[in-house]
């Protein structure tokens, strides 16, 4: 006898296209609580620069997997995994849908595809002497050890190469190959549209990340926690450090950003359409002005 599993809905699709609010108007129609997936909105003060919906935004949805740890923390997507399912667990407990929405796509895999992955903690000797590697040179030696792996992740992300290839230092086979039954019976939604629609939208977003004081956060976030790496490698707060430095001038730091955040759309599109469950059928919600 088949045992019958819980439901759960996922939204995903790249950033600015209007998942979250997408996300928050279902709640509201099905008695729905939030699951972010986004390994960004994990961090405590990280909310300007990463568009994390405000209290107001969030019309009183219960939302789970934010502003859970300092950025400090060494935050991997297998503690997200744990983490979420102990949320979910939770919020089916009292006979509410989970709706997991985000842009993350290894959380959505280890989350709702279960895979079986061991905890790494990290190796931090290991990490020094991948550092003297260009990024280049290091997804190579990736490819060779977990092709999957390396072409999920963008070439020039050398944080995420190195946590990779430690991972596959670690791991007796592939990430690919850890897949067991999943917990959940997972409705996919995708929140998309036309290319030149999504750049216009993210276009707007910088400029309003600005109006609201993007520069401003990343002063308070250096001057409270430093120049530490999931600070100064997260989009959004490595364009403004660079202005803050003088590197470049802020419209540069505009552009940039911009740009940035259009290649990491391309991306988060390029992982999503490897999963053919997802129903891309879904119009976004239009950006506040």
């Amino acid at each position: 006898m088949k045992i019958k599993k819980p439901k759960v809905t996922a939204i995903v699709g790249p950033t600015a296209s209007g998942k979250t609010d997408f996300a928050i108007n279902l709640a509201q129609k099905t008695g729905g609580e939030i699951v972010s997936a986004d390994s960004r909105l994990v961090y405590k003060g990280f909310d300007i620069g990463t568009a994390k919906p405000t209290i107001e935004e969030r019309k009183g949805i219960p939302h789970y997997m934010i502003d859970i740890v300092e950025p400090e923390v060494d935050y991997s997507s297998g503690l997200y995994a744990e983490d979420a399912q102990k949320a979910i667990s939770d919020i089916l407990s009292r006979g509410k849908l989970p709706i997991i929405a985000g842009g993350t796509g290894l959380y959505f895999r280890l989350l709702l595809e279960n895979y079986d992955v061991p905890r790494i903690e990290p190796d931090y000797e290991l990490r020094e002497k991948l550092k003297e590697y260009s990024s280049e040179e290091l997804h190579r030696k990736l490819q060779k050890m977990d092709g999957i792996r390396a072409a999920e992740i963008d070439p020039n992300d050398k944080k995420k190469i190195i946590r990779a290839i430690e991972m596959a230092e670690h791991l007796e086979k592939p990430l690919s190959e850890y897949k067991k039954e999943p917990l959940y019976e997972v409705e996919w939604l995708g929140i998309n549209c036309p290319r030149d629609i999504l750049y216009e939208r993210i276009n707007k977003r910088v400029d309003l990340m600005i109006e609201k004081g993007l520069i401003e956060e990343t002063q308070n976030l250096l001057k409270k926690h430093g120049r530490i790496k999931n600070l100064i490698c997260t989009i959004g707060y490595q364009e403004m450090t660079a202005y803050l430095d003088g590197a470049i001038s802020i419209d540069e730091a505009k552009e940039k950003l911009k740009q940035n955040t259009r290649n990491y759309a391309k991306r988060q599109l390029t992982w999503f359409r490897k999963n053919e469950k997802i129903k891309w059928n879904y119009e976004p919600v239009k950006l506040k002005k």
